[in-house]
């Protein structure tokens, strides 16, 4: 029950958010960017240097983003907000992208926990009633085992 919490917390208020705020630069001002830092790019870890208004932007890519497994100064096409150029993706990330991806594994392995707690807690419910014979109370089947 406790993952499936877990999951279903990591999918509504983790990775839905990241893919919504993916989607919302799909209008966003195009530019050639290059990848300044590269890590983990799907927990936001990634940074790219590009030109917007005349000046050199470094910016994070945001939570969501791929493109983790390029190396330091590859070459990449990115969008971002005309009035705050710090906002930025990829544009191949800009549908959605792995964050959508995210969103559905995590949300459907909650759901998945949170069937299989159900069955168990229906499981065990039956096994007690099952156990409980007429005129036997829980604490004579205690007293009677060995």
């Amino acid at each position: 029950m406790a993952l499936a919490l877990l999951l279903g917390a990591l999918s509504a208020l983790v990775m839905f958010p990241a893919a919504q705020h993916l989607r919302s630069l799909e209008d966003g001002e195009r530019a050639q960017a290059t990848l300044y830092r590269s890590g983990a790019c799907m927990a936001g870890q990634c940074q790219v240097r590009f030109e917007a208004q005349g000046r050199t932007v470094v910016a994070d890519l945001p939570v969501g983003s791929g493109g983790g497994k390029s190396s330091v100064g590859a070459r990449l096409t990115v969008r971002y907000e005309a009035d705050d150029p710090r906002v930025v993706a990829r544009e191949e990330d800009v549908g959605g992208g792995g964050a959508a991806v995210l969103t559905v594994m995590s949300g459907a392995g909650a759901l998945l926990f949170l069937m299989m707690s159900a069955v168990s807690a229906i499981l065990v419910a039956r096994r007690r009633r099952a156990g409980s014979g007429p005129g036997r109370s829980p604490r004579d089947r205690q007293r009677h085992r060995i």
